[in-house]
């Protein structure tokens, strides 16, 4: 098997589970079905471009990010902050929905300033 395919497996798994999402809540949010992310995830091949996008998307990040092209990928991932980090701590011990409810809300503040610029 393919390192590389390895590679992206076990983070979209880890991305996955980071951001809250089961693996049919990250499939509806990305318009397939649960059987696409867990084939995805079982490193058995990477998805198409159009997929890399919707996933990227979603975890806020680049494709390149994603895919592991970018070697500041796993600094992206990193709290820049202690602060941040006790409060990333505090939402990962959080029930999955009460996670995506307050990412939604982070997410419309994110929006707001990137409108207001």
């Amino acid at each position: 098997m393919d390192m590389e395919l390895k590679k992206f497996g076990s983070k979209l798994s880890f991305l996955r589970k980071k951001a809250g999402y089961t693996q049919t809540t990250l499939g509806k949010a990305i318009g397939t079905s649960r059987r696409t992310i867990a084939y995805y995830e079982k490193e058995a091949s990477q998805p198409p471009i159009q997929l890399l996008k919707k996933l990227a998307k979603v975890f806020g990040l680049q494709v390149d990010e994603l895919l592991g092209n970018n070697e500041d990928c796993n600094d992206s991932l990193k709290p820049r902050s202690s602060r941040l980090a006790r409060r990333m701590s505090q939402i990962e011990r959080l029930p999955p929905q009460e996670k995506r409810q307050l990412l939604q809300i982070i997410d419309a503040y994110i929006d707001r300033d990137n409108l207001s610029k």
